[in-house]
């Protein structure tokens, strides 16, 4: 079969593989289309060590079910899926408590590291436990159904931090997950949302998804904020989160760019500020899936192209890059 392969650090060649088989608890999944994800355009050169060459990166996918293992149930070949990017055990004490993001034995689809190696979707099959599938609504196209894990993220990041009716909430980072936590704190029912980018296009779009108001990060875009989402992962941008927030108010931690950040911690003790983690997602799947179909979110304004597989190593550079301000790009490996 035909992959987008990850040879070497910041490079990719279109190779041939040995079509995969399912085991007894996995399906073949027919893949219709696979997004680029900002942790592959970050993990590219395999400075975050979770993107080790060579291999098939790939996890925001949808397709069809081609072949089913045998201990399967409940799934038919020709359903239309998609699935969450995280592997659980479904044992341990975490999956037990449904903290499957955090499972012991956690592998996520896409990622080759030290301790494990899994091949995703940027390629005409893959191989999917069936425990992780969800079954993509009537009428809702391959490529909406690829946003269910980033908006399974975004999610999950505003259920952390338990939005109340009529709050105000500051979101710092208007890219793809960011514009996806928008929506999602919208819907929760926050009564203020403030959008800060570096990009006018993004804050555009952002104000078109929910933002009442947008900012640039070196304008003031007031405090006293309930809540703060920080969709980036750096030390200004976390440090702008947790100074907007009132007394006892709440970060969420979504973005992490770089391992570490300076933290004003006196500001947080002394405010007595939560921080509260979030990573990836844990059961939302389905109910991302349900709220695209709804239109309570919407997808389709985020898609900045949809391209042939042969063309995934241009626009990887091209989102390194980030000139074109892309958000999310869709490659079709064209299967017939």
């Amino acid at each position: 079969m035909k992959v987008l392969e990850l040879t070497a650090p910041s490079q990719f060649a279109i190779t041939e593989r040995p079509k995969p088989a399912p085991g007894p608890d996995e399906v073949l999944i027919r893949v219709a289309c696979c997004g680029i994800c900002g942790s592959d355009v970050h993990g590219m050169d395999n400075s975050s060590g979770r993107r080790i060459p060579p291999m098939v990166m790939g996890h925001e996918a949808s397709g069809l079910i081609e072949e089913i293992g045998t201990k399967v149930t409940g799934w038919e070949v020709g359903q239309r899926v998609s699935f969450d990017s995280m592997v659980y055990c479904g044992e341990c004490g975490h999956c037990q408590r449904g903290e499957t993001n955090l499972c012991d034995e956690r592998q996520v689809m896409g990622v080759s590291c030290e301790e494990f190696k899994r091949d995703g979707a940027f390629a005409e099959w893959v191989v999917v436990p069936a425990r992780i599938l969800e079954k993509i609504p009537e009428g809702l196209s391959f490529e909406e159904a690829a946003f269910t894990e980033p908006l399974a993220v975004a999610l999950h990041a505003v259920r952390l931090v338990k939005v109340k009716p009529g709050e105000r909430a500051l979101v710092v980072g208007a890219g793809l997950i960011g514009l996806l936590v928008i929506q999602a704190l919208k819907r929760a029912g926050c009564g203020e949302i403030v959008a800060v980018d570096l990009d006018q296009g993004r804050l555009d779009l952002a104000r078109q998804l929910g933002a009442n108001a947008t900012f640039f990060p070196d304008q003031n875009c007031g405090g006293d904020f309930d809540l703060a989402m920080e969709v980036v992962g750096a030390a200004p941008t976390l440090e702008k989160a947790v100074k907007s927030v009132r007394k006892g108010g709440r970060v969420g931690l979504v973005g992490n760019v770089v391992s570490s950040v300076p933290l004003p911690l006196q500001w947080v003790v002394t405010r007595e500020i939560s921080l509260l983690g979030s990573c990836a997602a844990a059961g939302e799947c389905g109910e991302a899936l349900a709220a695209i179909a709804s239109g309570e979110i919407l997808v389709k304004p985020l898609i900045s192209a949809i391209a042939p597989l042969e063309e995934g190593a241009d626009f990887f550079q091209r989102s390194r890059e980030g000139k074109e301000g892309l958000l999310k790009v869709l490659l079709t490996p064209g299967v017939s």
